[in-house]
């Protein structure tokens, strides 16, 4: 039952670029991840419930409900408390990420200072499935 991607792990991307959230969907699937999509903050809540992904992608400035406003409130939500969230954004400003750091971001990423690699890099450090530098623990069982 172990194979190398024994478990699909399940992304949520939050982002209302249309064109950047198709690549980032194509290239996330093409890595082998269920990827489900939402372009507000009001369906990432409701999505991270619904969904139950392993890790959120989770653009700022969105309509609706803002990412920073978002995760704070997946963060004193019990049941989404523990998501890996990324922050995936335009905003680079040290307040923006310290703000971000403040709600219990686990990654803030600067679309402008990152290419999709560094991305895909980023998640699976998060989910436990970059083999080499993976952290303390077994890669496999």
């Amino acid at each position: 039952m172990n194979d190398e991607n024994s478990t699909t792990k399940k992304i949520l991307l939050v982002e209302d670029d249309d064109a950047l959230a198709a690549t980032y969907m194509t290239r996330l699937e093409a890595e082998g991840f269920q990827i489900r999509r939402v372009n507000n903050g009001e369906d990432a809540l409701s999505a991270a419930l619904d969904f139950k992904p392993d890790l959120m992608i989770l653009d700022v400035m969105m309509p609706k409900v803002s990412g920073f406003e978002v995760l704070d409130i997946i963060r004193n939500t019990p049941e989404t408390a523990g998501l890996k969230v990324m922050m995936l954004t335009a905003l680079g400003q040290d307040a923006d990420k310290a703000r971000a750091t403040e709600l219990g971001a686990d990654d803030y990423l600067v679309k402008s200072q990152v290419v999709i690699a560094d991305v895909i890099g980023r998640i699976k450090h998060h989910l436990g499935l970059d083999g080499n530098e993976a952290g303390p623990g077994p890669q496999l069982v």
